[in-house]
């Protein structure tokens, strides 16, 4: 999103409720969301001896930035596109789809190209011969139906047997809500208010099926269910987008107290090992008190650090499993196979420079491939940049 250094965080979100051009603070929070992902990643699947569920439970609940990320696209892309859709859907619905495309693609087929890459190189027998590519099986996660499924963006249909960068099947789901998105918007928006909290109460609904189907373990991201988790979820953002822009200021949501406070309560829910859902409804809360806030918490959000880490959040959330691919061939070189009989210690030692080396990369792929690709797409695919687009938007963050 677009960025405010923090002397001008107050006046920026003062001014965003008259001219709509810029969302302060969510930047930040896609950014810390991703690197909730790749900790989780990281230490609980990775290196179980870095599970301090017994102590915390607030690393064990990192897919749930997956839920945050999909509000946070509904809520921004609704920001942005609001009133192309609301004057003519067909008219620009290739340009959005265009948009969306250059977004997250390239470096989709960058991360899917390596993971191959890798697989081949595996196998490679010292010649360069289609043996090496034969090796390859035809079905299964890594494999050469696999590949053309992600290739095509539907992998997040059966992405235990689909996905080679298993992060992506977010990528996955949520590209297929794009393409509903440009025709549910408008009516959503047209929608009296009364219409509006009956979707609400609706999309909770699904939301609470959804929850009591994974006996509220959100951690569901193989198979149709996904698209029960998604795409509640990103219809919500959109609500939430409503909200603000409805709701009068002055309703106290927006003061420091409030979003510290719905922070703390989520923070210790998180800790606690409190229900998927209620915790799921307070990022909508925080979402909308983020947004709406002018005060300390804005300017805390809108620290370099915070917005460079939301700058490269997508390809934090694309490369880090590629990184932890790296490393688990790595171990295995020294024969290192079990990391579960590891201490914790030595966990350690080899996630920090997993996590430092993620960080390196993701900056590397933001600034020197993800920007250029998005841009030469564009200009392949002819479509036309959005003036609001410029770093805004889940399409730009990713996603468990």
């Amino acid at each position: 999103m677009e960025t405010n250094p923090p002397d001008k965080a107050r006046a920026a979100t003062r001014n965003h409720f008259s001219s709509n051009d810029q969302l302060p603070s969510l930047t930040a929070l896609r950014g810390v969301a991703a690197l909730w992902v790749v900790v989780y990643h990281y230490s609980v699947q990775c290196f179980p001896t870095l599970d301090v569920t017994d102590y915390t439970h607030f690393f064990h609940k990192g897919y749930l930035a997956v839920d945050m990320f999909f509000m946070l696209s509904g809520f921004v892309l609704t920001h942005v596109y609001h009133r192309k859709f609301l004057g003519d859907v067909n008219g620009n619905y290739r340009g959005f789809v265009i948009a969306r495309i250059a977004r997250i693609y390239p470096l989709h087929v960058l991360v899917l190209i390596l993971f191959v890459a890798t697989a081949v190189a595996a196998s490679w027998s010292g010649d360069f011969s289609i043996r090496s590519l034969e090796k390859i099986p035809l079905q299964g996660s890594e494999s050469v139906a696999a590949f053309f499924a992600n290739i095509f963006l539907v992998q997040g249909l059966n992405a235990g047997k689909l996905s080679w960068n298993y992060p992506s099947w977010s990528i996955s789901v949520e590209f297929m809500a794009y393409l509903l998105f440009p025709f549910i918007l408008p009516l959503i928006w047209r929608a009296s208010a009364s219409a509006k909290w009956a979707l609400a109460i609706l999309l909770v609904g699904l939301l609470g099926l959804f929850a009591y189907i994974a006996q509220d373990n959100f951690d569901q991201w193989d198979g149709p269910i996904a698209l029960l988790r998604c795409f509640p979820e990103f219809l919500i953002g959109t609500l939430l987008y409503c909200a603000f822009r409805s709701a009068p200021s002055g309703i106290g949501i927006e003061r420091d107290g409030s979003v510290f406070g719905i922070l703390l309560v989520t923070l210790a829910l998180l800790h606690f090992g409190a229900s998927d859902l209620l915790v799921t409804f307070l990022f909508a809360l925080l979402i909308l008190a983020s947004v709406r806030n002018a005060g300390r918490f804005a300017e805390w959000a809108n620290m370099r650090a915070l917005v460079w880490l939301g700058d490269i959040s997508y390809s934090i959330y694309l490369i880090h499993s590629f990184i932890q691919c790296l490393a688990m061939k790595l171990l295995a070189r020294f024969g290192i196979y079990k990391l579960a009989d590891l201490s914790p210690y030595k966990s350690l030692a080899f996630m920090a420079p997993m996590l430092v080396l993620c960080l390196i990369a993701a900056h590397l792929s933001y600034f020197c491939f993800e920007v250029p690709s998005r841009r030469y797409v564009r200009d392949i695919l002819g479509g036309k940049p959005s003036p609001k687009s410029k770093g805004l938007g889940l399409a730009q963050t990713r996603t468990a």
